[in-house]
């Protein structure tokens, strides 16, 4: 390395992740440096409120509330956009790409949405994007899709992508807790907004999903428009009744290649106890990736926190320092529109197994009623769990019911008739089963 030799870089937003990025290149520079070759200066940063108080303290000059310190310093090649959101963080983006600069983002939002648009722009002006912290925080889930896995065709996708709702699902299930009570300790630990509706109604996953759904199959789709469903109305009686049929509740991402095309969709599910995504815990994120080649692979880590994400944009940041990221970006095309192509399978032909919960008046021919509305669709069942009821439970008891292999639609059509039927206590609950 020249003693000499120098790359500036800047971070545009300086919330917790931009700290947590600002920190690792201030304070330990030498590694950076041994990694990327030369030293990576820290040269401005960018907020939109100056008077906000920080947890870092930056070199005199260095904070700033004007863009164009950025765009109009020619030395500054690389910038860390860590702005969440849409906008501004797609106007920004567009400008610094104009102004001759490489990005690093961790915005998964916005690459979900706005990615063919700014690829295509970066890839007319010669720029380069880089998104590695855009999914799963510490883990290496891009660089290992699109470079260490390529010799493969990726054939699943199966994965935990949403620390917050992972969290809540294990406080329930191992402690006991409510579903607010759970939520509540999550916000108050950080893993949470003050709105947590884009981690529990399953968008965020959803998100992700999208982008790695780009980088191993090709598939172009709006994150929008994958059919999602949330842990928000499940109850701890659902987390128990899974653990007693030997199953855990996970918020999975899925995305598998089959005859008919692309199964993308993010939805609760049982997924065995014992087996790797089953046990993990906490606000940790895991991806398990089949490949034509390779078999099974599993990654786990935890998705999201300042550090573990920051760790993602250090090292983009030197990948993009080094070159590398160019190559990459080059050779790749992501949302190219000479890219491949893959069709997304009609989510109601999509198969599976199901857990159905019920509550019922406690009166004859209920289970008859539904097994009936179950058959007439070609459902059929596995196992029923039927306790008794409890005392002050006036007259109504939980029905639970694990179903054979059926479809989405199948299912859609038969729960909307059991729903109807008159017996009924408030509206059902359906999980995929993942054997």
């Amino acid at each position: 390395m020249s003693s000499t030799s120098s790359t500036k870089v800047a971070i545009v937003g300086l919330g917790t992740v931009g700290t947590g990025v600002a920190r690792l290149l201030l304070e330990f520079s030498d590694r950076t440096a041994r990694h990327a070759g030369r030293a990576v200066t820290l040269e401005q940063v960018v907020v939109q409120d100056l008077k906000k108080p920080r947890s870092i303290r930056l070199p005199a000059g260095v904070l700033s509330a004007d863009l164009q310190k950025i765009t109009a310093n020619r030395e500054i090649t690389v910038v860390a956009l860590l702005m969440g959101g849409l906008e501004p963080a797609r106007s920004i983006a567009l400008k610094l790409l104009a102004s001759g600069k490489d990005i690093v983002t961790a915005n998964k939002a916005l690459l979900a949405t706005h990615g063919p648009e700014l690829f295509d722009r970066a890839r007319e002006l010669g720029r380069s994007i880089a998104f590695e912290a855009s999914v799963a925080g510490g883990i290496p889930i891009i660089a290992n899709i699109s470079q260490c896995l390529s010799a493969n065709q990726i054939q699943s996708l199966h994965a935990i992508l949403n620390g917050t709702s992972n969290y809540i699902l294990t406080q329930m299930e191992a402690h006991g807790a409510s579903y607010d009570d759970a939520v509540r300790e999550a916000q108050r630990l950080g893993y949470a907004e003050a709105d947590p509706a884009m981690d529990v109604d399953g968008s965020d996953a959803a998100q992700k999903l999208a982008i790695l759904a780009h980088l191993a199959f090709g598939a172009r789709v709006d994150w929008s428009d994958i059919p999602r469903q949330g842990i928000d109305t499940l109850e701890l009686a659902d987390l128990r009744y899974a653990k007693e049929l030997g199953y855990r509740v996970k918020l999975l991402a899925v995305a598998q290649l089959g005859v008919s095309g692309l199964e993308l969709h993010v939805s609760p599910t049982l997924v065995k106890l014992g087996s790797p995504l089953a046990e993990v815990r906490g606000a940790y994120n895991a991806i398990s990736v089949v490949g034509d080649a390779v078999g099974r692979v599993f990654f786990s880590g935890l998705g999201a926190g300042q550090m573990p994400t920051a760790s993602a944009v250090v090292a983009d940041l030197i990948d993009t320092v080094v070159g590398r990221s160019a190559i990459t970006f080059r050779t790749l095309e992501l949302w190219s529109k000479q890219g491949a192509r893959v069709a997304v399978s009609d989510y109601n032909d999509v198969s599976g197994r199901y857990y159905l919960r019920f509550n019922v008046a406690d009166e004859p021919r209920v289970l008859a009623e539904i097994a009936g509305a179950l058959g007439h669709q070609n459902i059929s069942i596995a196992s029923v769990i039927q306790h008794e009821a409890e005392e002050g439970s006036q007259g109504v008891v939980p029905l639970v019911i694990m179903t054979h292999n059926t479809t989405e639609g199948a299912m859609c059509r038969a729960i909307d008739v059991i729903d109807r039927l008159s017996f009924m206590r408030g509206r059902s609950i359906r999980m995929r089963v993942r054997d």
